[in-house]
């Protein structure tokens, strides 16, 4: 493993201030609910939270937007909202959070997408979405990309942060990646599953092991299996970079190097939700402001460990990530 001393570290991050990354995908708000449980219920054998706080914060695609920002990196953000209450609470985080809605459009009949956690002693209890998951229209579609092209001249590095819920279309995904193939700009992928053969030509490609399993319907169970499988999707989708999160085992890298892997840094697990969204912001603001590809990995890796030791889905704090490089290196 790469590893990265402080004048190279304070250098990728001064260099990160510069840049701009856009980020498009299934935008959403992450809501909490924080409680304590006292007893269960007597209608069902479930517990009963009393609740003892509420939080609203960017989640999916804003907050890989949000996770893009606490690096330093400037963010222009791409996707939809429903026409509900929930699109203005979206739009106010968002704002609040000092990014444009800019690149936002607003869908009649569709539902702002809301995910609501429940939180009591430290312990995700239930989880509640409220979302509208089919395509978008082609005409909502061209929209997105239009302002997408409007602003490309500024960008230095693009996310497509895929969830499932309808904005990323195979053609809009194909658009894209062509557009920034002719301007010579770096694509990051986070995939969910029915999209996964459609990133043809990004620069990097991070999917977890279910993913991969899910792609290529078959059960990946010893690392030798896994380096298969990976060599065989890199070959697909001829990709410069794979990136494989594999939990305990850490991210494992597929290149022209060959393969190599990165172990996990997390001393302390409290939430795993929205991991993934750090780890593909962290790679491509590094990789905007030169890092090298380990370097990249080994950034991204000390950034997961530091959010999965929080609660919630929390933007990663650069300072604790620049803490936690130096401390291992």
């Amino acid at each position: 493993m790469e590893k990265i001393d402080t004048n190279q570290l304070d250098r990728i991050f001064q260099t990160m201030r510069k840049k701009t990354i856009a980020v498009v995908g299934d935008l959403m708000v992450d809501r909490y609910v924080w409680g304590k449980v006292s007893r269960i219920s007597p209608e069902a054998p479930v517990p009963i939270i009393e609740i003892e706080g509420e939080s609203s914060n960017l989640g999916g695609a804003a907050n890989v937007a949000a996770n893009v920002g606490s690096l330093g990196v400037s963010v222009k953000l791409f996707g939809i909202s429903g026409d509900d209450a929930e699109n203005s609470l979206l739009r106010d985080i968002i704002k609040r959070s000092g990014y444009s809605d800019d690149g936002i459009i607003t869908i009649p009949d569709r539902k702002t997408c809301v995910k609501t956690r429940v939180i009591a002693q430290n312990q995700h209890v239930v989880r509640i979405d409220r979302e509208t998951a089919s395509y978008i229209s082609e005409t909502d579609s061209k929209k997105i990309l239009a302002n997408f092209e409007d602003q490309l001249k500024d960008i230095n590095g693009v996310i497509l942060q895929d969830y499932n819920k309808g904005v990323l279309s195979p053609s809009l995904i194909q658009s894209i990646i062509e557009l920034c193939r002719l301007k010579n700009i770096p694509v990051g992928v986070d995939p969910k599953f029915d999209n996964f053969w459609e990133y043809k030509g990004v620069t990097i490609f991070k999917p977890n092991i279910r993913e991969l399993e899910s792609a290529l319907g078959r059960n990946l169970i010893n690392d030798e299996q896994i380096e298969v499988a990976g060599r065989e999707v890199r070959d697909r989708l001829e990709c410069e970079y794979l990136l494989v999160t594999a939990g305990p085992k850490g991210m494992i890298l597929f290149s022209d190097r060959g393969i190599s892997y990165t172990p996990t840094k997390a001393n302390q697990i409290h939430d795993v939700s929205g991991a993934g969204d750090t780890v593909i912001a962290t790679i491509m603001a590094a990789l905007t402001a030169g890092a090298s590809i380990q370097q990249t990995v080994n950034l991204a890796t000390h950034a997961a460990a530091v959010v999965i030791a929080e609660v919630g889905a929390i933007p990663v704090n650069p300072e604790k990530l620049r803490r936690a490089c130096l401390s291992q290196n």
